[in-house]
């Protein structure tokens, strides 16, 4: 995908940045996390995927996510819509709260039974960006990168 058409879609999704180099998307959402907001990522990825040649790995970091307002069904859905991916992919979800915490380790459990995303919860981006292979200063939120 080119530098261009990378840019103009991460300008309608906030907060996302995609590194061509370690063929990863990052994104950090900012705010309320609820039902509206899931969808939103899950179309993105989705809509990424197909435009792709190739597969590319996943870091969400929760650490500015204020509240989260989803159900369980709503969880129970993207990964049941998740889990038939062909594309062999990781995908990290950094998460410093144990509210947050909690709901990436749900959404972990569900995709156990994933045919090829392997999704890891964790509460240190250390620990995420060696799973993931990459600098962990890239994982950490724009306004925090040295």
């Amino acid at each position: 995908m080119s530098e261009e058409i990378i840019e103009s879609v991460l300008k309608d999704f906030p907060h996302a940045v995609y590194y061509p180099k370690f063929r990863l998307m990052t994104w950090h959402p900012i705010g309320i996390f609820d039902g509206a907001l899931a969808d939103k990522v899950r179309e993105f990825i989705e809509w990424e995927e197909h435009m792709q040649d190739a597969s590319f790995n996943r870091y969400t970091d929760l650490s500015g996510v204020t509240e989260v307002q989803i159900s369980l069904q709503r969880l129970l859905e993207a990964a049941r819509q998740r889990r038939r991916v062909l594309q062999a992919v990781n995908s990290a979800i950094f998460a410093d709260k144990k509210y947050s915490f909690l709901i990436a380790q749900i959404y972990e459990s569900l995709m156990e039974e994933a045919v090829a995303i392997n999704v890891r919860a964790f509460r240190e981006r250390e620990s995420a960006a060696q799973w993931l292979d990459v600098p962990v200063a890239i994982l950490c939120p724009p306004a925090k990168r040295a």
